[in-house]
């Protein structure tokens, strides 16, 4: 079985190399930035020598992928049959830059010194390789290709134009820029990842890599290294496939794994990027070296999107390496990562501590260090109160225009993750119900959706002493009245009649006795807070605890309910019951609106003071004191 060949190559190894651009490839476009970027990127860095190393640091370009071809398939009239020609699969733009850096540079700074250029040829273009290779500056100050006719492709017009801005780029560095510094760390201490495909299909390989733009993983080029038969060190070609097989088979299941966002979302927050999920466990590895490369190397392996790929290259190419102590460190991660996730309590207390920025390196390193499942518990605890201490006290008095409540979201959310630990533990001590976890707090949905602190009993308090202000409560009020009540209010905003809409509204404001006797201050604390997402609270306004609570209902069931509105005319407009986008309500959010936390039942219309407030408050309180340790 021939592999695939991955390397790094320096800009210096690419020299006299010959490369074929297929049909299948658009023609050249890097425009005037993308040029000058490439030429700072190189102009600015800096080696570095790594303990007094020779080597050094170097500057790193994205992945050129290729596969070699025989003459007839390069349709190149400088081709023969006893040369090596590359057919350029992804990477041509930079490629072609590449070549008018160098040429330029031998044409302009160089004299007779030349540096031997890299042959390109486009299926596409016949004369490409002379029109290459004819560029020069003329006394405009412009690229040109004199003495010979070529015919007026988009294709050289973006060549000259990127052969313009080189030279312009080059005069605008003054009598400070040092020509051969610059050469030598673009020709030297400059590389490409090599990707050298020898099975596949080119095109397939090509329509993978450009559709939708999906460069090279570090994933990919990790798992080429992983499958090479070099890395093994094993003479037995039947146990080699085999265990090659189990590896890939490994990788595929964690992969498939992390790809569900009920498991991803548990360790990471939403917004990432990456087409594969595994690149996030050899970051993990990369950024706390656990394969142990010595300073030298790991010093040389840059800070760019490819560092976590050369941090394998390097290891896999020195004398320490060991393709089972490599694979290894990925398993313990992702085996790591499933005990906790299948774990009653670590999975809540964990996915806690990652919603509020504590690492996955410093948890991981943590659960490594510890004696035992229990002692990395008490450690996670403790974090969990340093999290809630961090937060105003139980009664502390938030600001009246509601801008710092956040700051108990902290609290909030434990209480649903202690809650759910607490009824968890009371089913599996039940012997009727020893069949495992019955609920875990969906954190995949938490951080998808846009959750925040609001108020459970209204904030506002209105006088209805006008019109458009006891419209306003009526609306309010609307999804809390029964179906007579909701026709008198029907009728009041049809009314013209100010006297016959007077004893409307009167007649419907007594059918809502007040039993409201909260102040301002006490309405904004937490216990009259809860978690909700900004949608639902959207739905609701400012409506009455009990027309909440329909809206919390309806949500769970998986229906959007909306208090009706008013159009600009001063009418009823009523919205029309849709199907929620979720039916994700946080445990505790849901029981303040089932009055769960009152030792009697009140008025199911509102959210009373002494019996709603004080008893939630109090389970707060008990959720809390199950930190001590």
């Amino acid at each position: 079985m021939v592999e695939n060949i991955i390397e790094m190559k320096s800009v210096s190894n690419l020299l006299g190399l010959k490369f074929f651009i297929p049909s299948y490839q658009r023609g050249y476009r890097w425009n005037d930035q993308q040029v000058e970027d490439l030429l700072n990127d190189i102009n600015d860095f800096r080696p570095e020598s790594v303990n007094n190393s020779d080597e050094g640091t170097w500057y790193c370009l994205q992945p050129l992928v290729v596969k070699k071809v025989k003459k007839a398939d390069t349709y190149c009239d400088e081709a023969t049959e006893e040369e090596d020609w590359y057919e350029v699969i992804d990477g041509q733009q930079r490629l072609t830059t590449i070549y008018l850096i160098i040429h330029y540079f031998n044409e302009m700074w160089n004299g007779k010194r030349k540096t031997p250029l890299p042959t390109i040829s486009y299926a596409t273009r016949k004369d490409s390789y002379d029109f290459l290779k004819n560029l020069e500056i003329n006394e405009d100050q412009e690229a040109v290709t004199p003495g010979k006719e070529f015919k007026d492709y988009i294709d050289y017009f973006y060549m000259k134009q990127a052969y313009s801005t080189i030279h312009k780029w080059a005069c605008k560095q003054g009598d400070t820029f040092d020509n051969n510094d610059f050469q030598s760390k673009f020709i030297h201490r400059t590389r490409v990842v090599w990707y050298e495909t020898v099975d596949e299909d080119s095109i397939k390989v090509f329509t993978r890599l450009n559709i939708g733009k999906i460069s090279l993983t570090n994933a990919e080029l990790i798992k080429a290294l992983f499958l090479n038969r070099s890395n093994f060190r094993v003479s037995d070609d039947k146990h080699l496939k085999l265990r090659q097989q189990e590896i890939a088979s490994e990788w595929d299941n964690t992969e498939y794994t992390l790809q569900n966002d009920e498991f991803w979302l548990f360790l990471n927050e939403k917004g990432y990027s990456r087409p594969t999920r595994i690149d996030f466990i050899f970051d993990l590895i990369c950024e706390q070296n656990k394969l142990g490369l010595n300073d030298e190397k790991y010093g040389m392996i840059g800070s760019d999107d490819y560092r976590t790929f050369r941090y394998f290259y390097e290891y896999f190419h020195s004398d320490q390496s060991s393709i089972e102590k490599c694979w290894n460190e990925v398993k313990a991660y992702f085996q790591t990562f499933k005990e906790w996730y299948e774990d009653l309590e670590l999975y809540h207390y964990v996915g806690y501590l990652i919603v509020h920025g504590h690492t996955i390196h410093n948890l991981v390193a943590e659960w490594n260090a510890s004696a035992d499942k229990s002692y990395f518990m008490i450690g996670l605890k403790k974090k969990i109160a340093g999290e809630i201490k961090k937060c105003p006290p139980l009664d502390y008095q938030y600001k009246a225009d509601g801008s710092d409540k956040g700051k108990c979201k902290p609290i909030l959310l434990f209480h649903n993750i202690q809650t759910i630990v607490n009824q968890n533990k009371n089913n599996l001590d039940n012997v009727r119900y020893q069949i495992g976890i019955f609920h875990k707090f969906p954190f995949h949905l938490y951080k998808i959706e846009s959750w925040d602190v609001e108020h459970i009993n209204s904030n506002t308090t209105n006088e209805e002493d006008d019109v458009m202000t006891q419209k306003q409560w009526l609306l309010n009020v609307y999804l809390s009245a029964d179906k007579e009540m909701q026709t008198k209010i029907h009728d009041f905003f049809e009314q013209v009649n100010e006297e016959q809409r007077n004893k409307l509204f009167h007649e419907i404001k007594n059918h809502f006795p007040q039993t409201d006797d909260w102040t301002p201050e006490e309405k904004n604390r937490i216990w009259n807070y809860t978690l909700l997402d900004s949608s639902t609270n959207r739905s609701y306004g400012n409506a009455l605890f009990s027309g909440k609570r329909q809206v919390i209902i309806g949500k769970d069931k998986g229906i959007k309910i909306s208090i009706p509105k008013m159009t600009k005319d001063g009418k009823l407009q009523f919205i029309r019951e849709e199907k929620a986008g979720s039916s994700f309500v946080p445990l505790c959010t849901k029981q303040v609106f089932m009055k769960y936390y009152s030792p009697i039942m009140s008025n199911a219309n509102y959210w009373t003071k002494n019996i709603d407030a004080e008893g939630y408050v109090n389970d707060i309180k008990e959720c809390i004191n199950k930190l001590d340790c």
